[in-house]
C-alpha cells in the first residue's frame, strides 16, 4: 500500500474510535492476564463504555457492567464490536453485530477470516481485522510512537 493509501486506513480507524462510544468486547476474559480483559480495561479508562461478551460468564458483572453472552443482547446501541476469538468463530460473531446494528466490526491482531469480512461488509458494518484496538488507541489518539503492522 502506498503512503497515501496508508494515512486514509489511520485516518478512518481514528474517526472509528473517536465517533465510538460503546464497545463490546467480545471473548472478553475475567482473567486480568489476559489481552481482552487489558484491553477493555484500557479502553473502559479512555472514556468508552466497554460491554464485556462472554456466554460462560453471561449474567455475571464486571464492576458495575453486566456481562452477556452476545452483542444481541446488549439492550444499548453498540458502536464497535471487538472481538477476540479464533476465525473459526468470527463469521457467527459478525453475523450477530449485523443483527444488532453495530456500525464497526473490528477483529484483534492474528485473526483473519474472508467469510467474516463478506459478512460484515454485506451488512454495513465497517470492517478491520488484524489490528489492536488497544494499540491502534495509543497511536492513532494519544499520539504515542508505534509502527503501524504491515498491511498485507
Amino acid at each position: 500500500m502506498t503512503t497515501d493509501v496508508l494515512a486514509s486506513v489511520d485516518a478512518q480507524r481514528k474517526q472509528f474510535l473517536e465517533q465510538s462510544e460503546t464497545i463490546a468486547i467480545v471473548g472478553w476474559s475475567d482473567k486480568e492476564d489476559r489481552p481482552s480483559h487489558e484491553t477493555a480495561n484500557y479502553l473502559r479508562k479512555q472514556g468508552y463504555r466497554v460491554i464485556p461478551i462472554n456466554p460462560r460468564l453471561a449474567g455475571k458483572h464486571w464492576g458495575n457492567q453486566p456481562i452477556y453472552g452476545c452483542v444481541t443482547n446488549i439492550p444499548r446501541e453498540v458502536d464497535l464490536v471487538d472481538v477476540f476469538r479464533r476465525p473459526e468463530y468470527t463469521p457467527h460473531h459478525a453475523q450477530k453485530a449485523v443483527e444488532a446494528g453495530a456500525k464497526v466490526f473490528w477483529l484483534q491482531l492474528g485473526i483473519r477470516n474472508e467469510e467474516t469480512r463478506r459478512i460484515a461488509e454485506a451488512g454495513g458494518l465497517i470492517y478491520v481485522e488484524d489490528r489492536c484496538t488497544h494499540i491502534e488507541h495509543l497511536r492513532l489518539i494519544r499520539g504515542i510512537a508505534m509502527p503501524a503492522p504491515p498491511v498485507m
